[in-house]
């Protein structure tokens, strides 16, 4: 199976699973990925994905370019499988190895990223004339600012993990191998939070990026006042906890 897919406790782990190519993506994999990611969306007792890669190389070196034919460009959740698609709950990418191309495009796709010190970030397919497809060109400029993704975009010079935390490419560095750790903890901690708000303001925060100052503070306001039953409990139990103590 060229993705796996567990449950690890309010977590689902979606693993790439072709080391032999360094976890490229042909058609079957593509596919794979979809079905994994539809999987935890439709998982109530999966709050968070993390997607990873197996073994230490590569989270993903893209697009198999021996099979680059197997791959539906006009496919409406990308030739990478989702990378059109739009997360109802939050993703961590954890990465160690290479992040390349395609590869650099899913862990993007991701709300967070955690590397480990072995990771190397890049637009490798610049140099085989394959173009950003899977939403590079517009997820990378709002990461790390235009000015440094067309840097990045145009050179197709590789970046590793501590030049990538610098650009804001990724949230956290951590030692070797320990990524995949981090990961899942980092999903514990967001799990464990009051869901119905915490995905409200993801929404608002993500819709509001693509609107006009104004408007996105309509969007807050509007989604935030849908929520004050929520936060009026969430109000009492902080009181009723403050009052208990001695």
């Amino acid at each position: 199976m060229s993705v796996g897919y567990a449950r690890t406790g309010a977590a689902a782990l979606v693993t790439l699973d072709r080391p032999e190519r360094r976890n490229a993506v042909d058609g079957a994999t593509a596919a794979a990925l979809l079905a994994a990611f539809e999987r935890f969306r439709d998982d109530d007792g999966a709050r968070v994905m993390v997607l990873t890669g197996a073994g230490e190389a590569a989270f993903c070196a893209g697009a198999d370019l021996k099979a680059l034919d197997t791959l539906d460009v006009d496919a409406p959740g990308g030739p990478m499988g989702f990378t059109r698609l739009a997360s109802p709950k939050p993703t961590i990418a954890a990465v160690a190895g290479w992040c390349l191309a395609g590869g650099l495009e899913l862990a993007l796709w991701c709300d967070l990223r955690i590397a480990d010190e072995t990771a190397a970030f890049g637009c490798a397919e610049r140099r085989w004339g394959v173009p950003l497809i899977d939403g590079g060109t517009q997820r990378l400029p709002r990461a790390i600012g235009m000015g440094r993704a067309l840097d990045l975009i145009l050179t197709g010079r590789t970046v590793d993990a501590r030049e990538a935390l610098s650009l804001g490419l990724v949230n956290e560095v951590v030692a070797p191998g320990r990524h995949v750790e981090r990961a899942l903890a980092l999903a514990e901690q967001i799990a464990a939070f009051p869901q119905e708000t915490m995905l409200s303001d993801r929404r608002a925060a993500l819709e509001g990026a693509a609107l006009s100052l104004q408007d996105g503070l309509a969007l807050e306001a509007r989604l935030g006042r849908e929520r004050l039953g929520a936060a009026l409990a969430g109000a009492q139990r902080f009181a009723e906890r403050r009052n208990s103590r001695p």
